[in-house]
């Protein structure tokens, strides 16, 4: 529910105002801009008496909002969000490049790889410690000590260091991670979720295998109704009858989900195909979409990765890739960095 205030209104009456919101035991949200005063009310409003809102001294109008997500909506909050990731901001003009192999395997492989995708322009690092996988005796990951090289990369290279968590037990061990990352596989574990809305870190939430956009922005708001609203949404292909590439690239959603909401969106090129010669062009695509960042998967030696080797980039492919990206952020207003 999103209540319009009047403007040039006497404190007292807003005070009252406002105790009387909190009868209804709801969130109320300041969403107010330049030109309006406006209040979004989340929770369940359905006992609320828009008639009787819309008589306050206070109020010009009262509107319904109709969609189950209330946090993320971008009817509740107008303006793009900015997350702000240990100094690299995503989202309005602010565009990064996350970049590095899909699991941790070694220290050089990992500090490698890291100095070879920030020499190209990449601003952030990816890894995978904990790596779900299809078959239970596919490499599952190092963990803690995955996170562990991870931090040492970080050290070495000064980027901001992404991960995916995969269990609430394993939340001690992302302390020092700056990027939280959940995936597609438990975009809808809500225990996890509602966790992490109790985390001050910031998360990229990927959309799942087969969901909608409404059901990835639901799971968001599992996040953000615990407090944390530094939330950030990835589209890295669904599934559909197409056999040609790993996943279907929806990049329709990157202008919808802008519509439908302020969180900034990621989007992941190479999880979508499969198909390294795709990156590039599909990154170029998302940009123009309006993605805030790219997530590329980049490895010094993916014939000998001990997961999606095929998919991955070599630090020279990434170097063609990021030439052509920073021309594309460039061409689109977005500042890189």
């Amino acid at each position: 529910m999103i209540v319009i205030l009047k403007q040039n209104t006497k404190k007292e009456d807003l005070d009252r105002f406002i105790s009387m919101l909190n009868s209804y035991h709801v969130k109320i949200a300041d969403i107010s801009g330049e030109q309006h005063s406006i209040f979004g009310l989340i929770g369940d409003t359905s006992k609320i008496d828009i008639d009787l809102l819309r008589a306050q001294p206070v109020v010009a109008d009262v509107k319904r909002v109709q969609e189950p997500y209330k946090s993320c909506n971008r009817k509740f909050h107008p303006e793009d969000t900015i997350v702000d990731i240990a100094g690299k901001k995503i989202g309005g003009k602010h565009f990064q490049v996350i970049a590095g192999p899909c699991s941790v395997e070694n220290e050089d492989q990992i500090i490698e790889t890291a100095e070879a995708v920030k020499a190209a322009g990449a601003t952030m690092l990816r890894g995978g410690a904990f790596k779900p996988r299809t078959s239970p005796y596919a490499f599952q990951g190092l963990h803690a000590d995955g996170i562990e090289l991870l931090l040492k990369a970080k050290k070495a290279t000064g980027m901001p260091i992404v991960t995916e968590i995969m269990a609430i037990e394993h939340l001690d061990l992302f302390a020092d991670v700056d990027l939280i990352q959940v995936g597609a596989r438990n975009m809808q574990n809500f225990e996890l979720l509602k966790a992490l809305g109790h985390s001050d870190k910031p998360i990229l939430l990927k959309r799942g295998l087969a969901n909608t956009m409404e059901e990835l922005l639901m799971s968001a708001e599992y996040i953000m109704a615990g407090g944390n609203n530094n939330v950030i949404l990835c589209e890295r292909g669904i599934r559909t009858f197409e056999t040609k590439t790993r996943n279907t690239l929806d990049l329709a959603a990157v202008p919808l989900l802008s519509q439908m909401s302020h969180l900034p969106i990621v989007v992941d090129p190479s999880h979508a195909t499969g198909i390294p010669t795709l990156v590039k062009p599909l990154s170029l695509a998302a940009i123009a979409c309006g993605a805030s960042a790219l997530m590329i998967e980049v490895h010094n030696n993916p014939a000998k990765a001990l997961s999606d080797g095929a998919q991955s980039l070599t630090p020279e492919q990434f170097r063609d890739v990021m030439d052509a990206v920073k021309k594309q952020a460039a061409f689109s207003g977005k500042e890189l960095g």
